[in-house]
């Protein structure tokens, strides 16, 4: 499972329509469909209930969205907290270590 793969399926309960969430990523519909259906298959369970038109999350569906979103949420304020941090993570790392070090 991957973050972009969860942000298919998170655009897709959102519009609740295949067509316009494979829109929103500048694709057509088959593929998106196909990234869903594997995801599925991935979790073992169905997560839309697929009308003519219209899809409607099931309740693994509708699990797996509150989770998709704190994960997509947390990758964000990751990306944030590294991109306005002055060092970069492992920077502070080792510098915390040898910190501790020297004053031991």
């Amino acid at each position: 499972m991957d973050i972009r793969v969860l942000q298919y399926f998170l655009a897709t309960a959102r519009e609740a329509r295949i067509t316009k969430a494979a829109e929103s990523f500048n694709m057509t519909q088959p593929p998106l469909s196909r990234q869903l259906k594997e995801l599925e298959e991935e979790l073992g369970k169905q997560l839309f209930i697929r009308g003519n038109r219209k899809v409607t999350l099931m309740e693994e569906g509708m699990i797996l969205r509150k989770r998709a979103e704190e994960m997509i949420e947390l990758i964000e304020k990751t990306k944030a907290e590294a991109s306005s941090s002055g060092e970069n993570i492992i920077g502070k790392s080792v510098s915390a270590v040898v910190k501790q070090k020297e004053s031991a």
